[in-house]
């Protein structure tokens, strides 16, 4: 999703207005988790950008979304721009991590009892 927002509707409260943006986010958020994986990918990821103008826009975590939405209109902003990519992720399986419950506990020492 690449779009920009205005934040002044002539009949709408401002803060409607910001909260029908962060329903748009979520909604296609959701619409994109439950597509198909591509292939060797485990999960769904997002690359995003927010900003006031496509120029602007900085990098930031999903989750900081919604928080950087409202700093932009505390900040006077009049439009935000937003850019949320889905990206196939894949885990990765660190050599020190154990490989499953039952790894785990083959690997403890029988108690030696005497």
């Amino acid at each position: 999703m690449k779009k920009t927002f205005s934040l002044s509707a002539p009949d709408r409260n401002p803060q409607r207005v910001i909260d029908a943006i962060k329903h748009d986010v979520r909604k296609y958020v959701k619409r994109e988790r439950r597509k198909a994986l591509p292939a060797d990918t485990d999960f769904w990821d997002f690359a995003c950008k927010v900003g006031t103008t496509i120029t602007d826009a900085t990098i930031k975590p999903l989750n900081e979304i919604n928080a950087t939405i409202d700093s932009l209109a505390a900040e006077g902003a009049t439009t935000i721009y937003l850019e949320i990519i889905a990206v196939g992720g894949r885990h990765i399986r660190h050599a020190a991590a154990p490989l499953g419950p039952d790894i785990a506990l083959a690997a403890k020492p029988a108690a030696e009892t005497t």
